[in-house]
């Protein structure tokens, strides 16, 4: 399997994964993995402090994990915590910020983008490489 089909399969693998113990299905998701890959995870939840924006947890290459809310005006999303400094933390952890954020609570997420170390497209093949069995047919 060459290494950029198997960083997708990966990907969409881990991806399937947060998003199932999120409840949300891949319906819900976007894929990017191009680099620098991406993923949106548009959840039907909101938070109390800002009612009426929906929240959406994204991951990206460069910044692993966030969560943000969507703008009133569908263009920009407000960041409002980051996970910090594990780019593929276990997706239990991924439930566990964004349940964090949800509680208003500030454990495991940080207000500012992490500074992660460049990683190649090998290193994150082999992190993502438990989760290629979850993969749908890519």
């Amino acid at each position: 399997m060459d290494t950029e089909h198997a960083f997708a399969r990966g990907l969409q693998g881990y991806i399937a994964e947060v998003a199932r113990l999120l409840g949300i299905g891949l319906e819900s998701c976007t894929i990017d993995p191009e680099s620098p890959a991406s993923a949106y995870l548009a959840l039907d939840w909101r938070l109390e402090r800002f009612p009426g924006l929906d929240l959406a947890l994204l991951w990206d290459e460069g910044q692993g994990w966030y969560a943000a809310l969507e703008s009133r005006t569908g263009e920009d999303l407000i960041t409002l915590a980051y996970f910090g400094d594990a780019l593929l933390p276990a997706p239990a952890e991924v439930r566990g910020f964004l349940d964090d954020v949800r509680a208003g609570e500030h454990r495991l997420g940080q207000p500012g983008p992490p500074r992660l170390r460049a990683t190649s497209r090998a290193r994150l093949v082999e992190g993502l490489a438990a989760y290629r069995e979850h993969a749908e047919t890519v």
